[in-house]
C-alpha cells in the first residue's frame, strides 16, 4: 500500500477537525495543499481519494461524498464503518439522546409527504419510549433516564445535534435532518423501505411528489431539472404520466457531471473489504460518530410501491 503523504493527512486531518465540507471549500483546501486544482487536474484529485481510502479501510474508516439534500450541494467528509459495542464507547451523547435522535430521523425520513423535516413542536413532543423496541414494550419497564428526559433535555440535545450537523433547524422552527446524517444514514434509508427519488435513485427524504395520490414517484428538487429537460419525459410522471407540477419556486440548482458518491466508491471498490452488515441500524449516527456501512456502489434496491397511506416500517432496534 502506498505510504500516505503529509499532503493525505492534512485533507484527512481537515475533516476530522471540521466536520463535512462542502464541495467547493474541499476543492479549496485540495487546492492550497497540493497547488493542483481538482477541475484541472481530475486524475489526481481522484488518485488522492483512492489513496486515502484504501489505508482508512484499516480503520474501518472511509472519505464519503453525498449531496445535501435541502440546498443540492455536494459534501465530503469522514464515515465510521463500524457499528459496535466498543464504537459506541466513544459518543458524548447519552442513551437518552440517541434515543431521541432515532425518533427525529425516523419520523422524518418516513413521512410520506417528504417535507424532509417536522415541526420543532413535534419533535419535542415525540416519545422515546417507543425506541426501547419489543423487550421494553413487553416488559412495560421504562428506564428512569427516558421518563427524566424533560422538554429542556430535548431543546439542548437538538442544539448539540445541530452544531455537529446531525441535524439542521431553520429560522422558521423546523428541525431538518444535517449533512452527517446523508453521509451516515444512506444503508439506513436503503434497508427501511425510504422510497428513492425517481432520477438518482437514492432516498428521497426532501422531494417533490408525483400530484397522482396513488403514484408513489418522488424526484429530488435538484434531480428535477435533469427529468423534465428530458424530452421523451414531456414533463409528465415517468411512472404513471400524470402532468408534473412542481412546487419548487426555484429548481435550478447547479449540476454535477458525477454524482460524487460514485465518485468517490467507484475508487474505494477496487481495494476489497469486509461485507458489512446492511441491517445496521440508527447505532450507526451520534453513536460514538460511528457512521453506516459503505456501500454506496451498489445501487439501492427498486423500493416496494406503496400509496402513500401505507404504514412505514419502524427503525429496528
Amino acid at each position: 500500500m502506498r505510504e500516505l503523504s503529509w499532503r493525505h493527512h492534512t485533507l484527512i486531518q481537515a475533516l476530522l477537525a471540521r466536520g463535512p465540507l462542502r464541495e467547493d471549500h474541499f476543492h479549496l483546501l485540495f487546492t492550497r495543499i497540493t497547488e493542483k486544482s481538482p477541475e484541472n487536474d481530475r486524475q489526481l484529485f481522484n488518485n488522492y481519494l483512492l489513496t486515502m481510502n484504501k489505508a482508512l479501510s484499516f480503520a474501518q474508516f472511509e472519505l464519503r461524498g453525498c449531496r445535501n439534500q435541502y440546498d443540492g450541494r455536494v459534501y465530503y467528509g469522514l464515515v465510521n464503518n463500524v457499528s459496535d459495542e466498543q464504537s459506541k464507547l466513544g459518543t458524548k451523547y447519552s442513551v437518552p439522546q440517541i434515543a431521541f435522535y432515532k425518533a427525529i430521523v425516523e419520523a422524518i425520513a418516513q413521512d410520506p409527504s417528504a417535507r424532509g423535516g417536522i415541526s420543532n413542536i413535534a419533535a419535542l413532543h415525540l416519545q422515546l419510549e417507543n425506541q426501547l423496541g419489543d423487550a421494553g414494550s413487553q416488559s412495560h419497564v421504562i428506564p428512569p433516564a427516558f421518563k427524566n428526559f424533560s422538554i429542556s433535555l430535548k431543546e439542548k440535545t437538538i442544539a448539540e445535534l445541530a452544531q455537529d450537523q446531525w441535524l439542521n433547524c431553520t429560522p422558521d422552527g423546523f428541525v431538518n435532518l444535517g449533512v452527517r446524517s446523508f453521509l451516515d444514514l444512506r444503508s439506513w434509508f436503503r434497508t427501511n423501505d425510504i422510497p428513492s427519488c425517481e432520477v438518482c435513485n437514492e432516498a428521497g427524504v426532501k422531494a417533490e411528489l408525483c400530484s397522482n395520490e396513488g403514484c408513489t414517484v418522488r424526484v429530488h428538487r435538484y434531480c428535477l431539472k435533469k427529468m423534465l429537460s428530458n424530452k421523451k419525459s414531456k414533463r409528465a410522471c415517468p411512472s404513471c404520466g400524470t402532468q408534473w407540477r412542481s412546487t419548487a419556486p426555484n429548481v435550478e440548482f447547479k449540476e454535477e457531471e458525477d454524482e460524487p458518491d460514485a465518485r468517490i466508491q467507484g475508487q474505494s471498490s477496487s481495494h476489497k473489504r469486509k461485507k458489512t452488515r446492511l441491517n445496521r441500524d440508527i447505532d450507526s449516527g451520534p453513536n460514538g460518530d460511528s457512521m453506516a456501512a459503505a456501500q454506496a456502489s451498489q445501487p439501492p434496491p427498486d423500493t416496494r410501491r406503496i400509496t402513500r397511506s401505507s404504514a412505514h416500517p419502524r427503525i429496528g432496534m
